[in-house]
């Protein structure tokens, strides 16, 4: 007979994911991870998950796990798992933007934050695991409960919701300790088989290795699907991606580079552009054009912390999203595939170079499911 583990199902900005509650969870690692592969459907060599909850895509295939913090600056703890639609991996080594959005009012749910009946907003503070960094999250409350109805769109999602305002507190450093984990704002890197290439390498949020799309003969307004195709070209993203790692000091060698971080994005100059529900973005509807990788696959919209790090990048001076973009001020409109993503940075200059402060923008997010999920005992027999 199958054990079962409550769970509920969420969409978080562009991304969905089973969000469990940590109290309810065996404390062995090892075999949380393997419920949570039975629970998403992975590994699937045919890359659709069905026999599970995932949906064939890296946003669409996540865990989060949520719990009460002992820490003064937090009120939950946020894990954030990444699994792997093709082979038997959960990756804990990045954070999840979108899937923060919904931290906050599942927390209000379990009832690990009170809110008073009275109350209008809830102030969620929220500490990555991942990143060890704190998030706070502000969404409409009645009665003690979270709003999911508004009137707010992001690009991505049909319909519309409450809007949850997401501000990522300090966000430099998040995983290698420095901003500019090389020090420099611009750098050059060797590719094996294509030659020198100039990159920013920015860790924010989360580590992301910029390089200009016009440079692989790109214009950074392509459908991620037409990317995803090429070969050829993907293969030399990765190229990119694995040896930004290495420069960044995230691995010593190629080899060790994790799937999940550093993220790898082209930049284009502003340009018109059709998102992927067919809508027509002119020019001047944003600042700069990016396409995102994730996981492998370009991002269908772009991971909510990788527009974090754009958003942060734009206010270093000499970095290519900065010479791009050009931004005037703290505001940044980032066209991506599915539209066009408003965010906001406050950088200032500190007595050793850029201190980003903060990063924000905002999301909508809903709990579609509620429940529990089945899993064979056997996926337990070596608890520790």
């Amino acid at each position: 007979m199958a054990n079962r583990l409550r769970a509920a199902f969420y969409r978080g900005g562009t991304s969905k994911a089973v969000v469990f509650n940590g109290a309810d969870l065996p404390k062995d690692q090892a075999v949380r991870d393997r419920i949570f592969l039975h629970v998403l459907g992975s590994p699937d060599p045919y890359g659709r998950q069905l026999n599970g909850l995932g949906g064939g895509l890296s946003s669409l295939s996540k865990v989060v796990i949520v719990e009460p913090s002992d820490r003064d600056d937090a009120d939950v703890n946020y894990t954030f798992v990444q699994i792997a639609v093709d082979e038997p991996l959960a990756d804990y080594g990045s954070a999840c933007g979108n899937m923060a959005s919904c931290v906050g009012p599942f927390a209000v749910e379990e009832g690990m934050v009170p809110v008073a009946v009275d109350q209008t907003e809830a102030l969620i503070r929220i500490f990555s695991t991942n990143t060890q960094s704190v998030y706070h999250a502000r969404f409409p409350v009645r009665d003690g409960m979270p709003v999911e109805e508004g009137e707010f769109a992001i690009p991505g999602v049909s319909g519309t919701g409450a809007k949850v305002t997401i501000d990522f507190l300090a966000p430099g450093g998040a995983s290698t300790g420095h901003l500019l984990p090389t020090g420099n704002a611009l750098d050059v890197l060797e590719i094996d088989g294509f030659g020198p290439l100039e990159v920013s390498l920015i860790d924010a949020a989360n580590p992301v290795v910029f390089f200009r799309a016009a440079d692989l003969n790109k214009t950074a307004t392509e459908r991620p699907q037409d990317l995803d195709n090429e070969a050829e070209f993907m293969t030399l993203v990765e190229k990119i991606r694995v040896a930004g790692s290495v420069a960044m000091g995230m691995v010593a060698s190629p080899q060790d580079v994790r799937r999940s971080n550093p993220k790898v994005a082209m930049l284009g100059p502003a340009a018109a552009f059709t998102a992927l529900d067919g809508s027509r973005y002119r020019q001047d509807s944003h600042d700069v054009n990016v396409r995102l990788v994730s996981m492998g696959n370009f991002h269908r919209a772009i991971t909510l912390t990788g527009a974090m790090c754009t958003a942060v990048a734009a206010q270093i001076p000499g970095t290519l999203i900065q010479m791009i973009a050009q931004p005037e001020g703290q505001e940044l409109r980032i066209g991506n595939p599915s539209g066009n993503l408003p965010t906001i940075a406050d950088v200032r200059q500190g007595p050793s170079g850029p201190e980003a402060i903060s990063a924000g923008t905002f999301r909508t997010q809903r709990r579609i499911m509620e429940g529990a999920v089945p899993y064979p005992p056997e996926l337990t027999e070596d608890a520790k």
